[in-house]
């Protein structure tokens, strides 16, 4: 149904903490444009930021612009750059993290808990769109969450009930602009190719409203799949860094497997997006008929899930691969071959191929300490328990 008028004030009340700073980022665009409005008539305490991606030659004068109105409202108002050199790859991807970091270092600075994010039930329909053309399972057809945390800060949308036509019929009531962006008719981009489908697909009835209560009701079955796939997961062991499969994992339904390896591969890689769709069929496939196989820098060999050696990272922001803390004197490698020679791995009770991706500390071809095998003065952690990953969203 439209959603208008009280009604959209009605959204940023219910969806929205009272008795708290609510952040917003702010494009300048209609969407975010209408979500401070609106924040604002419902009589809630914001600020705004901004992040000027540089991506265009526009960008900073339109930040500026955004910050004028903002100081024209009364309201405090940042703008964050993005700085960056030459890009290559997915570049609208890169934008996006880019800019969730640059927000959320923003509220942390500023003490706010909670940033409103102005996407609507257009955008839901166009991700689900976009799942469907990666042949996505039921997680990736679910759309966008309505809330989650990121560097601990709560992100909220509150408007995916709401129409991006209809926010701007209702900024055009009291007269309030909004900035066009013209990469959002640029159909190099899979978000603008999905947007024109939708109108394509409107003659069969196929709207944007549909689809996004589709995506809301797919939403609701994989929470209650959640369910199953977390208690499932006492079928998967953690040792060392690596999980061990359980007799009892080949007996769950396929669709719990398939999860339960996505959480696993998500544990151990640290990716920040799942593996295709035919590529974890594969995988599958040769965990059902015993095989070794790989996945993302992940390998699945004799009822084991590990990392894959060559796809082993080096430390950043403070844990090796991701995943483990690491103390002790020395440059921390993965032990390998050359380490599992060097100390009295098997006294662990766990396979070699376990043992040789754990870290390492060596002072050039001397091994120094061992940490998951005991040996030496050092200590090493996986700094996030599987249980609390993926499995507990």
């Amino acid at each position: 149904m439209p959603v208008t008028g009280d009604r959209l004030v009605g959204l940023l009340r219910d969806g929205l903490p009272a008795g708290e700073v609510i952040g917003v980022a702010l494009s300048g665009g209609g969407d975010s444009t209408a979500l401070l409005h609106l924040c604002l008539a419902a009589g809630l305490r914001v600020e705004a930021v901004t992040v000027d991606h540089r991506l265009r030659a526009e960008s900073a004068a339109e930040a500026a612009g955004v910050a004028a109105a903002c100081a024209a409202l009364g309201l405090r108002h940042e703008v964050r750059v993005w700085e960056h050199g030459a890009l290559a790859g997915n570049v609208m991807d890169a934008a996006r993290r880019a800019r969730m970091a640059l927000v959320a270092d923003w509220a942390r600075g500023r003490g706010i808990g909670c940033v409103a994010l102005g996407h609507t039930r257009d955008d839901q329909a166009e991700t689900l769109l976009m799942g469907l053309a990666r042949s996505a399972g039921l997680t990736g057809l679910s759309g966008m969450r309505p809330g989650f945390a990121l560097d601990g800060v709560r992100f909220l949308r509150p408007l995916l009930a709401a129409g991006r036509a209809e926010l701007r019929d209702w900024l055009r009531g009291p007269g309030i602009p909004w900035v066009d962006d013209p990469s959002n008719e640029d159909a190099r981009y899979q978000r603008v190719r999905a947007r024109r489908a939708l109108t394509a697909l409107e003659p069969l009835g196929i709207t944007a409203a549909g689809l996004a209560t589709v995506a809301g009701n797919l939403a609701r079955a994989q929470a209650a799949l959640a369910l199953q796939v977390r208690a499932a997961g006492r079928h998967l062991r953690e040792a060392a860094g690596a999980l061990q499969l359980g007799p009892e994992f080949r007996d769950e339904p396929e669709e719990i497997r398939r999860q339960l390896v996505l959480a696993a591969v998500g544990w151990l890689a640290g990716a920040d997006y799942p593996p295709r769709a035919a590529d974890l069929a594969r995988f599958l496939a040769a965990m059902r008929e015993g095989r070794d196989a790989t996945l993302a820098g992940c390998r699945h060999r004799r009822g084991w899930l590990l990392r894959e050696a060559r796809a082993l990272r080096g430390i950043e922001g403070g844990l090796w691969d991701g995943r483990w803390r690491v103390t002790g004197a020395g440059e921390v490698r993965a032990l390998g071959d050359a380490g599992l020679r060097l100390c009295d791995w098997r006294a662990t009770g766990l396979p070699r191929a376990v043992m040789a991706v754990t870290p390492g500390l060596w002072q050039g071809d001397r091994l120094l300490a061992a940490p998951a095998a005991g040996f030496g003065a050092a200590t090493a952690t996986v700094a996030r328990p599987f249980h609390l990953f993926g499995l507990s969203d």
